[in-house]
């Protein structure tokens, strides 16, 4: 069955969402950024002359993640995104690295300009009862540890943590319940959230005080991910919520950008340009 409009923005029985008419005075975006794993083979490639080309596009944020930046000169990379104009407030950085490299992550991040670091993934043996189980104490200890540092964290989500559910829990509940609200924020993956089947709107209003940012993708009918404003999804009406208000920072990604990858950041730019709500 082909979704609806409706059905892909917020599920069944979310109308309110949809009800909300654009004024003269309606909000639009300060800052877009760009999550760089969406064009993670050029930026590998050439990451300061790909750093141009975004801020070209019209990018003022950039959100660290793949690509290889983790062996980089990130002071060069600094030096680059200070020229163009460019900001970092946040990086990618995986769970295995802040277990066992924690300080060498912290420099790197401070060294980027970053202020908050991101867990973007938790790889198959975590996700289970007993691997997240174990995780959980660590991302509060995580939280902990990079606060005293003077760093916010947050955690990304995908789709598993809604669709895993040992003892008919979500993970995703799990972390919510079992992780310090004031310390653990989220970094709300809008397609993932929606893939996985969760109400945005509902998800959204609920987690309101705890999101960070968004990882903005659009998705087409077959599901399939999409450059913003090649899908379905309605922005507006998901960034004009309540729960909304407190979101940082709104961060273009689409890890299945085709070649040459450029063209689909830049439809995702204008559209969040152009967008009113």
């Amino acid at each position: 069955m082909i979704l609806s409009r409706r059905n892909l923005l917020v599920g069944s029985g979310a109308v309110a969402a949809l009800a909300f008419v654009p004024t003269a005075s309606a909000a639009q975006l300060k800052a877009i950024g760009l999550q760089l794993y969406t064009i993670r083979d050029i930026f590998s490639k050439d990451p300061f002359g790909t750093l141009g080309q975004v801020a070209k596009i019209g990018y003022r944020e950039v959100e660290f993640g793949g690509g290889g930046y983790e062996g980089m000169d990130h002071a060069m990379l600094r030096r680059t995104m200070d020229k163009l104009g460019l900001t970092a407030p946040s990086v990618h950085i995986g769970y295995d690295a802040l277990l066992q490299r924690f300080d060498q992550s912290v420099t790197m991040a401070k060294t980027l300009g970053a202020t908050t670091v991101v867990l973007p993934y938790m790889t198959d043996e975590h996700r289970n009862e007993a691997g997240w189980t174990a995780a959980l104490p660590n991302f509060n200890r995580f939280a902990t540890d990079l606060k005293k540092a003077g760093l916010g964290f947050a955690y990304h989500n995908h789709d598993f943590e809604f669709t895993t559910k040992p003892g008919g829990v979500s993970l995703y509940e799990r972390l919510l319940k079992e992780t310090d609200p004031a310390l653990v924020k989220l970094e709300l993956d809008l397609y993932w959230a929606l893939h996985a089947g969760e109400n945005l709107t509902t998800l959204i209003e609920r987690l309101s005080q705890r999101i960070y940012a968004y990882h903005v993708k659009d998705m087409r009918p077959d599901r399939s991910m999409a450059a913003v404003g090649a899908g379905t999804v309605d922005f507006a009406a998901l960034f004009k919520l309540k729960g909304s208000a407190g979101v940082r920072h709104f961060y273009v990604e689409n890890d299945q950008a085709p070649a040459p990858y450029l063209p689909d950041i830049t439809t995702s730019f204008r559209t969040l340009r152009a967008l009113r709500f």
